[in-house]
């Protein structure tokens, strides 16, 4: 079955890594148009994660150097990360199976669009962030500036004085065996772990 028109019917019968980067595909080419994204998903390879836990999706860029968000990158051919015909190199959108299945189609797309304002960003300035020209532009196109967490943490560590949550952890670390050893922000108390059932 065709998964290129990025529809809700296409979305509800995505059952392989390769469909899902087919249908996410199709969607980001319709986004780029509906949104007025300055990107060129041709510099933009796909895969899928089944292992990633705690994120969506992610776009991974190369290191370049003195890049910073806001400084417009002057991409030619003799750039080191530029491919030989110039321009911005390319970058991968990891996508997580595991998310996909734990969201609905509008929250499917609203994640690819928030990736897709990281890939506007590195192909702009060569570096993307979280940081305020990222915020604005999350807004603008209707994407969240952080993705909701789709999996349950394996560890919770708690506040010791008031019983705040401080931190999540979804293996065992330094954090999860030596947790009294740590001091929480808000009371300044020593930290409590404790494992989630399930």
């Amino acid at each position: 079955m065709g998964h290129e028109d990025g529809s809700q019917s296409a979305y509800d019968a995505v059952e392989t890594g390769d469909e899902l980067v087919s249908w996410s595909r199709a969607y980001c080419r319709r986004a780029a148009s509906d949104y007025d994204f300055d990107v060129d998903l041709h510099r933009v390879e796909w895969e899928v994660s089944t292992r990633a836990k705690r994120r969506a999706a992610a776009v991974k860029t190369p290191t370049v150097d003195d890049a910073t968000v806001g400084e417009p990158k002057q991409w030619d051919s003799a750039s080191s990360h530029s491919n030989r015909l110039g321009g911005p190199p390319t970058c991968t959108m990891s996508l997580s199976w595991r998310a996909f299945e734990s969201f609905d189609r509008g929250e499917w797309a609203a994640t690819l669009r928030h990736e897709l304002v990281h890939v506007e960003q590195f192909q702009a300035f060569g570096a993307t962030d979280h940081g305020p020209a990222f915020k604005r532009r999350a807004e603008a196109v209707d994407a969240p500036v952080r993705v909701r967490r789709f999996a349950e943490p394996k560890y919770v560590l708690t506040c010791e004085d008031c019983g705040a949550d401080v931190a999540y952890r979804y293996r065992e670390c330094k954090l999860v065996r030596e947790s009294a050893a740590y001091r929480s922000a808000c009371c300044e108390a020593p930290l409590d772990c404790r494992k989630q059932e399930g």
